[in-house]
């Protein structure tokens, strides 16, 4: 016993370790990101983005698209600074435009009325100039116009930028002006930008905050932002949901007036010819004007909540990771293999329906964390479970190979039953058998003599108990004890009982005839048979147990046994296992009072 208990205590210690390790895996993974993880997050982001990503039209802005056949239309890019500045007036005054984004930079002056008349628009009407800030290092920087807007830094972070391309000096003027410059991740795909830019002591905003600031009306909004002040862009919405414009139709006003009117106006260009192109998380490549299309939708969601959603707090990501990996250690522990297969894709199925609701909402998390969690269960845990059942079983086998025959084993091991060792209640039928006269058979043999007459005796016996699919309890020296109904269930029982004691009827006759032609006294075996219940199990004490049976019905058929010596039979039944009896017919012998006993039973012998 003391050997099982620190066994269970080895046991639980090698689970909590693996529990540990796959909990130890899942935060490493979250708080470290190594790059083969990162990239299974934001394959799965961008899976959960393309999903999710509303194909409703997005009434509350449209884009102003400088395309291709804009460009064989109207004439080949550059176009003159007056065209742009009509363009800005139609969206202004003849569309009513709410605002005007323009996703174009001008580092130079062409000193030309148009050139005028754009600054005199940036100036005194809502419309918001781009710049560019490069945040990657450079040995050679980028500066070229002025970088106008800046201003002091506050608490939150801003991601530095080396250099710049802004508009030419005639420009610095205008009211509004915001950042178009971004930051890739390494596989090139645009998921966050700036939400603010630091630049020489000033931080300037991004364009879609800087497109919603330009219009009073519209209170400011702060959406939640990374270590680095970047924001993963929410993509809400799918690029087929926004009205598309191509500038020369504006310019030639033949769009219907309340396709523009009261909305945010942003012009940008898909043309191939101008290289505006980015890879995002909805298309391979898609204009740049859509990533701000984007981000001013999400701004304007934010602006719309009575309150900013709360996000997804890191604290809560733990707790997940620690309760479902405890939740599966222990149920694996007590499940099959494939049952724990199903239980930890169960917890994967369920943990990416949360870390769809919760990218949603913003969290930063990573969610292929618990994902390598529950690997390294799938790859340990589940292995040494499966290892240690065989074990077990290997135990079950050793133990009850002793006991019972090869297809009692084999049906237990069919019908997985490792609980066959545990004491419980059972009803059975009970064999005792025994030599009669053994003492003074052997008290005239020398000892080698009676030791092979001992052994022969006792294989007469047992082969019938396992030959008739019984549970062998003990040898008694010169006789045996042996039981039907467990560790298997049977519902004849009691017939194979009788069978048995007439299989060692039959061997001992033949072992008679042996030994009377060798000149030795036959052997006459009594035996006792008595049906009940009784406690069946692996049963003892810390320092030896065993498989056996202990209940009155034991004791009745010992009793039953030595009654054989003074009755006309060798074979004795006891009424409870004559009345289970189907098979074999049977006829009383009267009453008789059994042995050490004052109970007096009806007995019975079987019929031929």
């Amino acid at each position: 016993m003391p050997t099982i208990i620190g066994h269970l205590a080895t046991t639980r210690t090698v689970r909590a370790v693996i529990a540990l390790l796959a909990c130890a895996v899942a935060l490493f993974v979250e708080w470290q990101r190594p790059e083969f993880s990162t990239r299974i997050d934001e394959g799965l982001r961008d899976n959960i983005v393309r999903i999710s990503a509303k194909s409703t039209p997005e009434n509350r802005l449209v884009i102003v698209d400088i395309t291709e056949n804009s460009l064989i239309e109207l004439g080949p890019w550059p176009w003159p600074r007056a065209r742009i500045a009509d363009l800005v007036e139609i969206l202004l005054g003849s569309y009513k435009a709410r605002t005007v984004g323009l996703d174009i930079v001008f580092p130079t002056s062409d000193s030309s009325e148009g050139d005028a008349r754009l600054a005199s628009l940036a100036e005194h009407t809502p419309l918001v100039l781009a710049q560019v800030f490069d945040h990657a290092p450079r040995s050679a920087l980028i500066l070229q116009g002025k970088p106008v807007g800046g201003v002091l830094p506050g608490e939150a972070p801003a991601l530095s930028a080396h250099g710049y391309i802004g508009n030419h000096a005639g420009l610095a003027r205008a009211s509004c002006v915001g950042n178009i410059g971004y930051q890739a991740d390494e596989d090139g795909v645009l998921r966050r930008i700036p939400l603010r830019t630091r630049f020489e002591g000033l931080d300037y905003p991004h364009f879609a905050a800087a497109v919603l600031a330009c219009n009073s009306e519209i209170a400011p909004v702060t959406p939640p932002s990374d270590s680095l002040g970047q924001w993963r862009i929410p993509y809400g919405h799918t690029f087929s949901a926004y009205t598309v414009i191509s500038a020369a139709d504006i310019l030639h006003e033949r769009v219907p007036p309340a396709l523009i009117a009261d909305r945010y106006a942003l012009i940008g260009s898909s043309a191939l010819s101008l290289g505006d192109r980015v890879t995002t998380p909805l298309a391979p490549l898609a204009a740049g004007v859509m990533v701000h299309a984007a981000n001013l939708s999400a701004l304007l969601d934010l602006a719309e909540l009575p309150s900013p959603p709360s996000r997804p707090s890191r604290a809560q990501l733990v707790t997940w990771i620690v309760f479902t990996v405890a939740l599966a250690a222990l149920c694996i522990a007590r499940l099959s293999a494939w049952s724990s297969l199903l239980l930890l894709l169960g917890l994967v199925a369920s943990w990416l329906g949360m870390g769809f609701t919760a990218v949603g909402r913003g969290a930063e998390w990573s969610l292929s964390a618990p994902l390598w969690a529950y690997f390294v269960l799938l790859l340990v845990a589940v292995p040494h479970e499966w290892w240690q059942a065989q074990k077990r079983s290997r135990g079950l086998l050793s133990t009850l190979s002793h006991y019972v025959a090869q297809p009692v084993l084999d049906e237990i091991l069919r019908r997985n039953l490792t609980h066959s060792l545990k004491p419980g209640l059972c009803n059975v039928t009970v064999l005792v058998a025994d030599m009669e006269n053994y003492t003074a058979m052997t008290s005239s043999l020398a000892l080698e003599d009676a030791a092979i007459m001992t052994k022969d005796f006792l294989g007469c016996l047992t082969r019938p108990v396992l030959s008739a699919e019984g549970t062998l309890d003990k040898y008694t020296g010169d006789g045996l004890v042996a039981f039907w109904g467990a560790p298997l269930p049977c519902p004849d029982h009691a017939d194979r009982a009788v069978d048995a004691a007439k299989g060692m009827l039959a061997e001992i006759a033949v072992l008679n005839v042996q030994r009377v032609a060798q000149g030795w006294a036959p052997l006459r075996v009594r035996i006792g048979i008595e049906g009940g219940s009784a406690l069946v199990g692996d049963l003892g004490t810390d320092f030896r147990s065993t498989y056996t049976a202990v209940g009155d019905c034991i004791n009745f058929a010992s009793r039953l046994e030595e009654a054989a010596r003074t009755l006309p039979t060798d074979v004795v039944i006891g009424p409870n296992a004559n009345a289970d009896l189907g098979r074999h017919r049977t006829e009383s012998m009267g009453y008789i009072t059994l042995p050490r006993t004052q109970r007096s039973i009806e007995v019975f012998r079987i019929l031929v």
